[in-house]
C-alpha cells in the first residue's frame, strides 16, 4: 500500500486530497502544526503527524518510509519558499522518489506577490533530484459556495470580469492521480474549471439552481478591511489587496481544456457544486 505525506493536511485542500488518496487505497500521514487540534479527514488510513514547516522540525520522522509527498503550503504565507525548501531538502535526505506541489494558476503573475512565491518554490523544487509534478489550480468554487447558499456573494473586486473557478474535489482527484501513478510525472498543469463566468453570472446561476434570490455585491476595499480582512496580519492582507486589484483588471481565468483530459471525463460545473448536499 502506498504511503503519502500530505502537508497542510488540516486545511480544506489538504482534507480533500487526503480523502481522494484514501479512497484510492493509500495510507496518508497528515502533517499538521505541533499542538494543532484542527480536524483532518477522518479515516483509519489517515493519521496526524506533527510538523513545523517554518523550521522543518518533524519532517524527518514524518517522511521516513513514505513513497511520495503532496506539498501544500499555508495560504498566503510570506515564508512559503522557505517552507518548501525545508520539505524539499528533507525529501532528498529521505530518498523520497516523488513530490507533487500544489501551486496556483498563473504563478508568474507579477501583480500578485503570493503567486510569485509559488513561482519561486516551483523553481526550487525543479532543482531537486526527485520526480516532480506541479498542479496549478484556479480559484475553488467552494470559496464562493457558502456565500451563494446564504444569498449574497459579496467581493471586493469587479462583478463582471471572468473566472474559470474549479471544483476542489476535481483537483483532489487529479492530485491523487499525480501521487499514485506515473501518468502526470515531470510536468506542470494549469487546472481551470469548465466555465468562464463573472461573479454576477455566478450569482444568477446560483439563484436559478437554488430557486431563491442570490445577490452579487461589490464591496469597497475599506469594507473588506473592516470585515474579512480585519483579522489578517499585515502581509497577507497586503497580498490579498494586490490580488483584488489584479482581479479588478482581468479576473482570474485559464485554459479549461486540460482538466477534462486529466480527469478522464467532464469536470464539475458551478451548478454541480451548488447541488451537492
Amino acid at each position: 500500500m502506498t504511503e503519502v505525506l500530505v502537508t497542510g493536511a488540516a486545511g480544506k485542500t489538504g482534507r480533500a486530497v487526503t480523502k481522494a488518496l484514501v479512497c484510492r487505497g493509500a495510507r496518508v500521514r497528515c502533517a499538521v502544526r505541533p499542538g494543532s487540534s484542527t480536524p483532518i479527514h477522518e479515516d483509519a488510513a489517515a493519521r496526524r503527524v506533527p510538523v513545523d514547516l517554518a523550521t522543518g522540525e518533524g519532517l524527518g520522522v514524518a517522511l521516513a518510509g513514505v513513497d511520495a509527498v503532496y506539498v501544500i503550503a499555508p495560504n498566503v504565507n510570506a515564508r512559503e519558499v522557505e517552507m518548501v525548501r525545508h520539505i524539499a531538502d528533507a525529501a532528498v535526505a529521505a530518498g523520497i522518489p516523488r513530490v507533487v506541489y500544489h501551486s496556483v494558476m498563473h504563478p508568474d503573475d507579477t501583480a500578485m506577490p503570493h503567486h510569485l512565491r509559488k513561482h519561486e518554490a516551483e523553481k526550487l523544487l525543479r532543482e531537486k533530484p526527485f520526480g516532480l509534478t506541479i498542479l496549478r489550480p484556479a480559484a475553488y468554487h467552494q470559496n464562493l459556495r457558502p456565500a451563494a447558499l446564504a444569498g449574497e456573494i459579496a467581493v471586493p473586486y469587479s462583478l463582471d470580469v471572468p473566472f474559470t473557478n474549479v471544483d476542489l474535489d476535481d483537483i483532489a482527484q487529479v492530485a491523487a492521480t499525480a501521487v499514485l501513478t506515473r501518468e502526470l510525472d515531470h510536468a506542470a498543469y494549469d487546472l481551470a474549471g469548465p466555465q468562464e463566468l463573472s461573479v454576477r453570472e455566478l450569482a444568477a446561476i446560483a439563484a436559478d439552481v437554488l430557486g431563491r434570490p442570490v445577490r452579487a455585491t461589490q464591496i469597497s476595499r475599506e469594507e473588506w478591511l473592516a470585515g474579512a480582512g480585519a483579522a489578517l496580519a499585515p502581509q497577507p492582507r497586503a497580498d490579498l489587496l494586490a490580488m483584488f486589484t489584479a482581479y479588478d483588471r482581468e479576473g482570474f481565468a485559464g485554459d479549461s481544456t486540460i482538466l477534462p483530459r486529466l480527469l478522464g471525463g467532464a469536470p464539475s460545473t458551478w451548478e454541480n457544486v451548488l447541488s451537492v448536499a
